[in-house]
């Protein structure tokens, strides 16, 4: 799209906005790559399957905007207003969402690969099957927040705020948690009434609640992996019966700790 085009877009979506006439931006499918959109009022447009690769919508006002399928992949979206916005199976690939208002947004099935939401606000967003491997979720607010069945390998959650989210089915190797807020979490059937006991440093990630335990890939409630054989914790993984030997006792403390036992 050439720039005299966009401007003259933009300039009749801000009457719209403010009741003077004008026009809803209808920039759905156009190719805006690169194109500099810091600071544009661009909330309620439609942007459906928008070229936004490299971009730059810093402090972009886009509340309630239509972003589905948009490409932003690289984008940088830092300190935008999304809140309410529809980001579904968007690709922000790499952009820059440090600070962004997320409140409430549509970002089912959104690939956030690499990521940066460092200090966002996603309170109450829809991150159902969203992936966000190895995205950076330092300090962001998902309080409430759906991630049924999100991919959060590798991701950084530290001093994240996830209570009470709904984090059913979500995938969750290699994610740093720690200082992370879980209280009222769903965390695959079981309501976190404190936050987890957190290890890294180990061979594999251990997260501990007051019902289970995850090692790894594998969770189970603390009675049953008291229980578990020799055979049973080999046949999870090559070095499993040399890490169990080793680790058991203790971890197995972690656990009669966190539920307050003696």
């Amino acid at each position: 799209m050439k720039i005299e085009e966009l401007s003259t877009v933009l300039a009749d979506h801000v009457k719209w906005l403010r009741g003077e006439g004008g026009a809803r931006a209808d920039l759905s499918g156009a190719n805006l790559a690169g194109a500099n959109l810091s600071g544009a009022r661009l909330a309620g447009a439609n942007l459906t399957c928008a070229n936004l690769t490299g971009a730059n919508l810093a402090d972009a006002d886009l509340y309630g905007a239509n972003l589905t399928r948009a490409n932003l992949t690289g984008a940088d979206l830092s300190g935008a207003d999304l809140n309410g916005a529809d980001l579904t199976r968007a690709n922000l690939t790499g952009a820059n969402l440090r600070g962004a208002n997320l409140y409430g947004a549509n970002l089912t099935r959104a690939n956030l690969t690499d990521a940066n939401l460092r200090g966002a606000d996603l309170t109450c967003a829809n991150l159902t099957g969203a992936d966000l491997t190895l995205a950076d979720l330092a300090g962001a607010n998902l309080n409430g927040a759906d991630l049924y069945g999100a991919d959060l390998y590798g991701a950084t959650l530290r001093g994240a705020n996830l209570n009470g989210a709904d984090l059913n089915g979500a995938r969750l190797t290699l994610a740093n948690l720690n200082g992370a807020r879980l209280t009222g979490a769903d965390l695959e059937g079981e309501i976190l009434d404190k936050n987890p006991i957190f290890l890294t440093g180990l061979r594999w990630p251990v997260l501990i609640t007051a019902a289970c335990m995850r090692i790894g890939c594998e969770r189970h409630t603390h009675e049953a992996w008291a229980e578990l054989d020799d055979d049973a914790i080999s046949g999870m993984d090559d070095d499993a019966l040399a890490f169990w030997s080793k680790h058991r006792d203790m971890l197995l403390a972690l656990c009669h700790a966190h539920r307050g036992e003696k």
